[in-house]
């Protein structure tokens, strides 16, 4: 018998390498929940984590991202309401102008220090982790190749 296991997604911080302070992308979501967001989306079936947060950004913000970091797992059952879905979070950085597209509706480039949109998810807590990133107190660096 086959278990019944979470959903997989993917999310990626991605920092505008190109501004001053790297401020970060977020966008408002197009679809339910609406709110904003850390860009990304749900795996597909045979397509690996790095690959997949990879697309989504492209998808939902037009930047090609580079990444730089795991920087969790994020796998409260309680995080989104549509079901038990795992995010695994990634920080990355982009160089360009990013666009809505996709599922995102709009999107918002923001220090991580600016007063922030109300986030849905757990977003607002992956955001406060990500602080703690920036201040060299976690983080996994990303050192393999994609292929």
């Amino acid at each position: 018998m086959k278990p019944v296991t979470p959903l997989v997604a993917v999310d990626a911080i991605i920092e505008l390498a190109d501004r001053p302070g790297r401020p970060i992308v977020l966008i408002e979501r197009k679809y339910p929940p609406h709110g904003w967001a850390i860009p990304g989306g749900f795996v597909d079936v045979g397509e690996r984590l790095e690959v997949a947060v990879i697309r989504e950004a492209l998808e939902e913000t037009s930047l090609i991202i580079r990444l730089k970091a795991l920087l969790g797992c994020y796998s409260d059952p309680a995080r989104d309401h549509r079901g038990h879905t795992v995010s695994v979070i990634y920080v990355a950085e982009a160089y360009g102008e990013p666009v809505a597209q996709d599922d995102a509706k709009a999107l918002g480039v923001y220090s991580i220090n600016d007063q922030l949109p109300e986030l849905v998810f757990d977003h607002q807590e992956v955001l406060m982790d990500y602080r703690d990133y920036l201040a060299g107190n976690r983080g996994v660096p990303v050192n393999f190749s994609i292929s």
